[in-house]
């Protein structure tokens, strides 16, 4: 697919982001613009893949869902901070937000990785 300029600066912007600004970035296009990043993903996998195709790659992925802190929220956090490549004040945000998902689209094996460390870090996890 060709880009346009100003797309691809945007593009380019995207990618820099992290988990945390992406999700602020979708819920502020779809608060502004009222449309829905969801129907566009389940449009462009059925697109790209192909009906079955599309369903089987959907269902080996996961959303991480941090659903309790614990008592042990510092160790949470940094835990948090490490594997998103967050800024302290962005993981502690995160945390604190919980039940919340942390990161969407996981494959299994990096999603099960996850969840173990922030089981030892006293969290609950959950897959949705």
């Amino acid at each position: 697919m060709e880009l346009s300029k100003n797309v691809e600066k945007v593009f380019e912007l995207v990618k820099g982001l992290t988990a945390v600004e992406l999700n602020e970035l979708v819920k502020g296009l779809e608060e502004e613009f009222g449309v829905s990043a969801a129907a566009g993903a389940m449009v462009v996998a059925g697109g790209a893949a192909g009906g079955d195709a599309g369903a089987a790659a959907a269902s080996d992925t996961v959303n991480i869902e941090l659903a309790e802190i614990g008592q042990q929220k510092i160790n949470v956090i940094k835990v948090v901070k490490e594997l998103m490549n967050l800024g302290l004040k962005e993981a502690k945000d995160l945390v604190e937000k919980a039940p919340t998902i942390i990161k969407e689209g996981v494959k299994s094996e990096e999603a099960e990785s996850i969840k173990a460390k922030l089981q030892e870090a006293g969290a609950t996890v959950n897959f949705k």
